[in-house]
């Protein structure tokens, strides 16, 4: 399907679900509940983490932690689901999006992994295994962020496209010690949420191909990326439409 047919289509399933709006909160909550386990299992899953969505539902669900597994993979779900709670009180609370935004994210995320980073920018090089991209100086990251930032701010491109790009600002930037990719994706869905969009997970199974479509996007050519999260964002929306029929 070309990009102009993709965004049609997800406009068309927007209006559908529109249709359904103003949901019971009863609903609303049902469905966050199951975004956050989804976006944490599938956000952590792409990063190595190795708890299965059973056991990160357990965790997030019922403060349970699983035998054998690491203090790290433990804290990154517990601060992922934190993040999800500010992902969803910014968008109750139509909050505007900014650079702070994306440092509140990571901060919500990273503080139980190193509470010193958390939301700040990194004062080191570094580099990313499985690519030979190498992300800006940390010198010159607060200027080339406010420069990414701005022109996204006041894009009237169709969202979907202006959530992508703000994932592969933070992934190209990669601006923090550690936790870039989970950051863009809360953002990217952040974004997505706050425009009537459903949360879009990456699949694990699709991790390699993830993979190097940000590093072509990195590289310059974001047009495969941005392709691509379009056609995940129609998924989550024929899922979205099976939840919502079958509450009726």
């Amino acid at each position: 399907m070309s990009p102009t047919a993709l965004l049609r289509e997800i406009e068309a399933n927007k209006s559908k679900i529109d249709q359904f709006r103003p949901l019971s909160l009863s609903l609303v909550q049902q469905i966050r509940a199951y975004w956050r386990v989804g976006l944490t299992y599938s956000s952590n899953a792409i990063e190595g983490n190795t708890l299965t969505e059973t056991e990160t539902k357990v965790l997030i669900e019922d403060g349970l932690t699983i035998g054998g597994k690491s203090l790290r993979e433990t804290f990154e779900v517990v601060g992922h689901s934190d993040a999800m709670t500010f992902l969803y009180d910014f968008v109750d609370k139509k909050e505007k999006t900014s650079e702070e935004t994306v440092k509140k994210l990571h901060s919500c995320f990273y503080r139980l992994i190193d509470e010193a980073n958390a939301g700040s920018y990194r004062k080191t090089a570094i580099f990313i295994s499985g690519t030979d991209y190498i992300p800006p100086k940390w010198e010159e990251l607060e200027t080339l962020m406010k420069k990414g930032v701005a022109p996204l701010l006041i894009s009237t491109e169709p969202i979907p496209i202006i959530a992508a790009k703000w994932h592969t600002l933070i992934a190209n930037m990669h601006p923090f010690i550690d936790g870039n990719g989970r950051t863009a994706r809360l953002m990217m869905n952040l974004l997505l949420l706050q425009h009537g969009y459903p949360i879009t997970v990456v699949p694990p199974i699709y991790r390699v191909k993830y993979i190097q479509l940000c590093n072509q996007a990195n590289k310059g050519n974001d047009s495969g990326f941005l392709t691509f999260i379009q056609e995940l964002v129609l998924q989550a929306q024929t899922d979205y439409l099976r939840l919502l029929e079958a509450s009726r």
